[in-house]
């Protein structure tokens, strides 16, 4: 993986911090337009099953307007989200709390950066050898917050690094937003409390969008209701319909040509044109 250098004030958003970034280390090829329109959806490591419907409902949604999804690349929310996008066909930017050239990189990760580069993102860090330590990662979350013009809190507990991307968020002016959950989850209480507290907006999918069945087969409407959930594969929709997978596979072809539906290494998620605003 070829490790490139660009100066910070080069770098759109960076400007915003007091501390300035001097340099960042890449991988891939750099392009400003991903930076054009932008989110961070972070969370906890301890992603839940709610959680990572979450994300399988968010990150599709932004994709589909053109957003680049910008997270941190650790294990859970981070790179469910880096991984959503990828499947929507996105362009998504890992931003690390260690050194790109740091040796103690695990292979998985290596892996999963190579993967971010080969679809069109980009892999950053402040630092070329740098080990990950516990004052790293807050200087990374830094840089996810000055890079984003939006920040989404997935899942967050009560001393989450999250919170600290949310906090930068608030200081450079970013809309911050906050997933509720349940009050019995430990990894909702950081999320709860950024709503409570009024220093984010909270996110309710159902709230800012609707399906619209205008003008379209009524007899999909449940093929469309099931993927205004999550995103889904043809074994999971046959499962969840109870529908021949024959019939399924062909509907399924027809509503991908006409864009009703899009297709990513075999999962279905609603086109951009089967959403709108309340």
């Amino acid at each position: 993986m070829e490790i490139k250098r660009i100066e910070g004030r080069k770098v759109a958003g960076l400007a915003a911090l007091l501390q300035p970034v001097d340099e960042l280390w890449y991988s891939g090829e750099w392009d400003e337009g991903i930076f054009t329109h932008t989110a961070a959806v972070v969370g906890s490591r301890r992603m839940t099953q709610y959680g990572q419907r979450v994300v399988e409902k968010l990150v599709p949604q932004l994709v589909s307007g053109g957003v680049t999804v910008i997270s941190g690349m650790m294990y859970g929310v981070d790179q469910a989200a880096h991984r959503a996008c990828m499947e929507c066909g996105g362009r998504t930017v890992a931003v690390l709390g260690f050194g790109l050239k740091w040796p103690g990189i695990s292979t998985n990760d290596l892996r999963f950066m190579d993967e971010i580069v080969k679809k069109g993102g980009l892999v950053v860090s402040e630092w070329e050898n740098q080990p990950g330590t516990l004052w790293t990662f807050p200087m990374r979350d830094r840089i996810m917050a000055a890079l984003a013009q939006e920040i989404y809190v997935v899942e967050a507990a009560a001393k989450s690094g999250s919170l600290i991307t949310a906090e930068w968020g608030v200081k450079l002016g970013r809309k911050v937003w906050a997933v509720p959950g349940p009050v019995t989850s430990k990894v909702s209480e950081g999320t709860n409390r950024l709503i409570a507290d009024g220093k984010a907006q909270m996110w309710l999918p159902q709230q800012q969008i609707s399906l619209s069945l205008k003008d379209r087969d009524t007899n999909n409407a449940e093929i469309y209701a099931m993927l205004q959930n999550e995103t889904l594969g043809i074994d999971d929709l046959v499962r969840k319909l109870k529908r021949p997978v024959e019939e399924l596979g062909a509907k399924l072809s027809l509503l991908v040509l006409s864009g009703e539906i899009i297709e990513k290494e075999g999962k279905y998620f609603l086109g951009s044109g089967n959403w709108v605003k309340r």
